[in-house]
């Protein structure tokens, strides 16, 4: 998206997100996980899902919690405690293509800061792949309900979340490069899809919660970006790159 222009109609939905911008119409429908059941993100936050063109995704995902693989101890079933003030944490993504290290801020989003690391800690996003690939836009992922390895579903991708949702963080910051931002259908619909901003997104409106920036291996980022997708509304990675292994640290 950079370079273009877009409109004031400016959608981005877990689960199903779309943007549209006169006659530039993205339609991402990001299946996260959090998309059709409620959002992801629960779209592009794109939310959880890329959605067709023009339509809202849901966000949310079963009522069921999705446990991770490998993690500290069985993950949430409800939202968990917000990040407190003034908290940081980092979070390191292994991928096939690279490391990305993720600093996480309370101070940008304490609900959305605390349930990214809570899910991290427990294993949730290990193997959990990214769904949806927007070149010039974002990257989104998050999907643990229908989007991790090796029993991806293409069918719902984007559609998923962890069992529960979460009030939205005010946002406080530009979406800059490397941004990363929770996915949703819409207000408090926020699960466990997040993407990863690939350009200053000045005309995206302030209606996901932001909780990170990347500090190292945007170049990774952008190698994921630049795999094949579907095109068209959907934007749908065509060989998905997994999260092998997501770790926390301070």
């Amino acid at each position: 998206m950079i370079g273009l222009s877009l409109g004031s109609s400016f959608r981005l939905f877990a689960g199903r997100s779309a943007v549209r911008g006169g006659s530039l119409l993205f339609a991402a429908a990001l299946v996260l996980g959090a998309c059709s059941a409620s959002p992801g993100a629960s779209s592009v936050a794109p939310s959880s899902s890329p959605a067709s063109a023009g339509s809202s995704a849901p966000v949310g995902g079963s009522a069921a919690a999705a446990s991770g693989s490998g993690g500290s101890g069985a993950c949430p079933t409800s939202q968990p405690a917000p990040l407190a003030k003034g908290q940081q944490r980092t979070v390191t993504i292994e991928t096939p293509k690279g490391t990305i290290a993720i600093k996480v801020e309370a101070d940008l989003g304490p609900n959305a800061a605390g349930n990214f690391v809570a899910l991290a800690a427990c294993g949730y996003y290990n193997g959990v792949v990214f769904h949806r690939l927007v070149p010039g836009f974002v990257i989104q992922g998050g999907d643990g309900q229908f989007g991790r390895t090796p029993n991806v579903d293409p069918t719902k991708i984007g559609q998923g979340g962890p069992g529960y949702q979460f009030a939205d963080d005010p946002v406080t910051v530009p979406y800059a490069r490397g941004t990363v931002v929770m996915a949703n259908a819409g207000p408090g619909t926020n699960g466990s899809q997040f993407f990863i901003c690939l350009a200053d997104l000045t005309q995206l409106p302030p209606n996901y919660s932001v909780f990170g920036r990347v500090t190292s291996g945007m170049d990774v980022v952008d190698a994921i970006a630049a795999m094949p997708n579907s095109g068209g509304q959907s934007n749908a990675a065509i060989d998905p790159v997994p999260m092998t292994k997501v770790t926390v640290g301070n």
